[in-house]
């Protein structure tokens, strides 16, 4: 994808959906989730389409940083509002994001490696709120090998999208 394109995606989620740039599930958490999914899928044969905008919706419609039931639904029914604005992506590609966004706090594995990657990308960022990730709650053998707490800091020393932009 055209990177002004995305770059105005993702100003354009972020004023929609009137993320708070400092919380926990905001625009610096999905572009770490970027930054890790595109880290996992660089030897998969996937769509780093798919985990970028995974990475940029999932949490987009989050309504606070707590308990939030419906927020990966929200975030999937935005993605579905903005299919104009994603016309990069295939059914199959829609189909995968959509799919990752309503499930990545309600299901642990998946067989289809984009939406594995999508879950692991999400988990291994769990850092930020003082829990290190465990390996059995991750998808790839990539993803369960930069688990073990030292090794995730090849993941934190990547450079991270400046978001929104």
């Amino acid at each position: 994808m055209n990177e002004f394109r995305h770059a105005a995606l993702w100003d354009r989620v972020i004023r929609e959906c009137g993320a708070d740039a400092h919380g926990i599930h905001g625009p610096r958490h999905w572009a770490r989730v970027e930054r890790n999914g595109l880290y996992l899928a660089r030897s998969a044969n996937v769509n780093p389409d798919v985990i970028s905008m995974f990475a940029l919706f999932h949490d987009a419609c989050r309504v606070n940083d707590g308990h939030d039931p419906g927020h990966g639904e929200r975030g999937a029914a935005f993605a579905r509002d903005l299919r104009p604005a994603l016309d990069f992506l295939d059914d199959a590609a829609r189909a995968q994001l959509i799919f990752a966004c309503t499930w990545h706090t309600d299901l642990v594995h998946h067989d289809d490696p984009a939406i594995q990657i999508c879950f692991d990308a999400d988990r291994l960022d769990l850092g930020r709120v003082g829990i290190e990730p465990a390996p059995r709650y991750l998808n790839t053998a990539e993803a369960r090998r930069l688990a073990g707490g030292r090794l995730i800091r090849e993941l934190e020393e990547l450079p991270v999208r400046h978001p929104g932009g």
